[in-house]
């Protein structure tokens, strides 16, 4: 399938200092795509380049096979049919909602503004709020007139910027999911910018997972989470924490554990100091095992509680387990690994992934 959006080779520099550095990807029509990081990493920037407020100093940007962007070329944002929800929602105050989401349909006849305008607001769950103004809503309900505003001239391509940053957790996790619904329902393409996992994974069919200007991994949230490319992807994705191992010669990697074998065992010679990342959800409570592991720390999770736990030779790993197993601190408990994807990295200080 062509690429909606072909990002190609960009670099980009603040007063000389480099921004985006070598990044590339591609977002085929239908797809939401999310770049994810830490403040500072580059990802809003990128945002801004497709968009066109920033130039690029080499490299092509394309939308639908049109250069849009490149040294010396930068199509003007309003030719660009992309369009932004911004961070702030950036509503005008002083329209209704009606009249905030026919602003960027100001070349449509009266009937064809008033058709769009009220499918919109049924789309985005707003069908009786037309005549309300933005400061007589919630967060989240000016938030989807934002969304609806930027839908209504059916843009090739819609950016969203930190669009759940104001809003609070139970509202942010519920309005990404509807937020998906109502871009796949419109076969909308979307690039989304956040630095919240829970975000990306709840609404992203590809992730790109940003470190100082570039891109360390472009891949599904699945394989994020399971299979990260990087140890910085790793440490930045989900909970865990890494245990050392030593390669054997049979490609196994042995742990304090038992001896496991990688889904792709690199090649590594005999000996190899490794870090393996262990998930929580990789460490199952087994009251049958002989493995016993000694409870230091617990966090309540309402369903689940998230157990620190001690091996006998000193190594620390976490494991998710029913609360209905409340277990006290300093208790030892059998646990067993299961182990579907292993992951392992030449060796570091071991260093644990904070519960998010």
């Amino acid at each position: 399938m062509a690429a909606r959006l072909e990002f190609t080779d960009i670099n980009h520099a603040y007063d000389r200092t480099p921004v985006l550095q070598g990044v590339s990807f591609s977002v085929t029509p239908g797809m939401i795509a999310c770049l994810l990081g830490a403040s500072g990493c580059g990802k809003t920037t990128i945002l801004r380049c497709i968009a066109g407020f920033e130039p690029v100093l080499s490299g092509t940007i394309a939308v639908d096979g049109i250069v849009v962007s490149a040294p010396g070329l930068s199509v003007a944002p309003e030719q660009r049919r992309i369009g932004v929800v911004f961070q702030d929602y950036a509503l005008f105050p002083h329209l209704t909602v009606a009249d905030n989401i026919a602003f960027g349909l100001r070349h449509a006849t009266a009937a064809e503004r008033s058709g769009r305008v009220g499918d919109l607001l049924d789309i985005v769950g707003l069908g009786k709020l037309g005549d309300k103004y933005p400061q007589e809503l919630s967060g989240g309900q000016q938030q989807r007139v934002a969304l609806a505003r930027a839908l209504a001239p059916r843009p090739q391509l819609l950016l969203l910027d930190e669009p759940f940053s104001n809003l609070d957790v139970e509202m942010r996790e519920r309005l990404s999911v509807e937020v998906r619904e109502i871009l796949k329902r419109e076969h909308i393409t979307a690039v989304l910018v956040t630095h919240d996992q829970n975000e990306a994974f709840n609404i992203a069919d590809m992730i790109g997972i940003m470190k100082d200007g570039r891109i360390e991994q472009w891949d599904t949230p699945y394989r994020i989470y399971h299979e990260p490319a990087s140890r910085y992807a790793a440490d930045f994705i989900g909970t865990g924490l890494f245990l050392p191992g030593t390669v054997l010669a049979n490609g196994q990697i042995q742990l304090e554990l038992g001896a496991f074998t990688p889904d792709n065992p690199p090649d590594w010679p005999t000996g190899t100091a490794v870090d393996v990342l262990l998930r929580p959800d990789d460490v199952l409570h087994d009251d049958a095992s002989p493995l016993q592991a000694t409870v230091l720390h617990k966090a309540f999770r309402g369903a689940e509680f998230l157990y620190t736990l001690q091996l006998p030779d000193g190594g620390q790993v976490f494991s998710l387990v029913p609360s209905h197993h409340n277990h006290a601190i300093g208790e030892k408990i059998g646990i067993r690994l299961e182990l579907d994807h292993l992951v392992a990295f030449p060796c570091e200080t071991a260093t644990a992934v904070a519960p998010r």
